[in-house]
């Protein structure tokens, strides 16, 4: 049997949630149970043991304001994530300094708190201003 995988989205403006329904699809194709939450308080998702977070970068290489929340209480939290696996996927555009920056403050996060990281290379998902033409 599959392990469950708690999909967790942080979006501006809606890249991150498409990217991560997309996969929800794809991972239940392959016989995984998820669960999908964008932007969720940790109570809904403390109880999970297998997170991938899908994540934009905003601003300045921030959270997206629907995902600071949880980590902003994860981090006043002293709370032990030693059974927590988890991986992250950014979204952004590499013109910018700070590209995919949210990926590093999501990892940066969860291993403070024990969590395992079972990604070992940053997965960030490209698009440039080119994109478009």
């Amino acid at each position: 049997m599959q392990p469950k995988i708690c999909l967790i989205t942080g979006s501006t403006l809606g890249g991150a949630e498409y990217v991560a329904e997309h996969l929800e699809s794809l991972l239940q194709q392959q016989g995984f149970s998820t669960e999908l939450h964008h932007g969720p308080a940790l109570n809904e998702v403390i109880n999970e043991k297998l997170w991938l977070v899908v994540t934009s970068t905003h601003g300045a290489g921030e959270l997206p304001d629907n995902l600071k929340p949880l980590f902003e209480a994860l981090d006043a939290s002293d709370i032990d994530l030693s059974t927590l696996k988890f991986a992250v996927i950014g979204l952004g555009n590499s013109d910018y300094d700070t590209f995919c920056f949210a990926v590093d403050t999501v990892e940066q996060c969860l291993l403070a708190k024990s969590a395992v990281k079972i990604a070992i290379e940053k997965a960030c998902l490209l698009y440039t201003s080119d994109a478009a033409d």
